[in-house]
């Protein structure tokens, strides 16, 4: 019987195999990162892969992004075109899903990211995708909050606009069919 939160081995090697050639097909998100490297480290940490397939499966086509803060660690982040198909149509957390009254969107997007094991980009680690590619031109995500602007009722997102990456505010208790989150992993 499997343990809840890991692979099998088909599923470890499909995913291995699929991240393998997105890392190939797109060195310039991680110039100087070998994916032997990455590969010894995915291995080492099957917790992580459970992330990496959650993400994968949810639209995310996570990708090498970065060096983590920790010597030998790697970033990953969701690398899809849009917003993860996946994990769109949701508000930003518990206490903004609790507030609706009425057309409550199916989840919010801390509780879902929190099921996954990984973590809503930072504004940082979304201008860095930004800075690889051109992302979320006809979507947007939520990304982390500072706990002044959640305690106010507010939530933040971001997209890709006129060649710039514009930084929004709304009420976390919004959903939108072409907002999503976009996640990032350490591993």
């Amino acid at each position: 019987m499997a343990k809840a939160n890991t692979l099998s081995k088909e599923q470890t090697q499909v995913l291995l195999n699929t991240l393998q050639a997105r890392f190939e097909k797109n060195p310039k998100r991680h110039k100087g990162i070998v994916w032997n490297d990455v590969y010894e480290r995915l291995l080492a940490s099957p917790q992580k892969l459970y992330s990496l397939h959650q993400m994968e499966d949810t639209g995310g086509e996570p990708d090498v992004i970065g060096s983590g803060q920790t010597k030998g660690q790697f970033v990953f982040a969701d690398c899809s075109a849009e917003s993860p198909i996946g994990r769109r149509s949701l508000c930003f957390d518990r206490e903004a899903l609790d507030a609706r009254k009425e057309n409550k969107p199916a989840g919010s997007a801390m509780e879902m990211a929190q099921r996954m094991g990984v973590e809503l980009m930072s504004e940082e680690h979304y201008r860095q995708l930004l800075s690889l590619g051109n992302f979320d031109a006809k979507t947007s995500s939520w990304i982390q909050t500072p706990a002044p602007i959640r305690k106010l009722g507010g939530a933040l997102f971001a997209d890709f606009r006129y060649n710039h990456v514009f930084v929004y505010h709304n009420g976390a208790q919004s959903y939108y069919a072409a907002r999503g989150f976009r996640a990032v992993l350490a591993v």
